[in-house]
């Protein structure tokens, strides 16, 4: 799978931005899909994941309530929609996509279980 992430760009606070993930690979519609950030001069931390079908999403308290993690298989994409953006969130977004079978939603929180990686979107929210 390979996986390529657009849309960041420069937003004020409390604005919205809408992140796509493209992918290429028959795996896709059935990989478990993440997004992860990484702000300047800390780690890489955990967004959002979302089932193969769509069903089951999980999200990183700070971002609950304000991201929605969602997926089109039949255009092998899966997008992020960021709205009331905060200066917090300003960080390079990655998409990410597994092949394991986690037993729970937890799993997919972790970095390590993702295979495959694209490139990220730089976003920057201005206060």
């Amino acid at each position: 799978v390979q996986l390529q992430a657009s849309g960041g760009g420069l937003v004020q606070a409390g604005g919205s931005l809408r992140l796509s993930c493209a992918a290429s690979g028959r795996t896709f519609s059935s990989s478990r899909m993440g997004w992860f950030r990484q702000a300047p001069g800390k780690e890489r931390e955990f967004v959002a994941t979302i089932n193969w079908g769509g069903s089951s999403t999980f999200y990183a308290d700070s971002v609950k309530g304000r991201f929605t993690i969602s997926r089109d298989n039949a255009k092998n994409t899966v997008y992020l929609q960021m709205n009331s953006l905060k200066p917090e969130d300003t960080a390079v977004y990655s998409c990410a996509a597994s092949t394991r079978a986690g037993t729970t939603d937890y799993y997919y929180i972790m970095a390590r279980a993702y295979d495959y990686w694209g490139q990220g979107t730089l976003v920057t929210v201005s206060s």
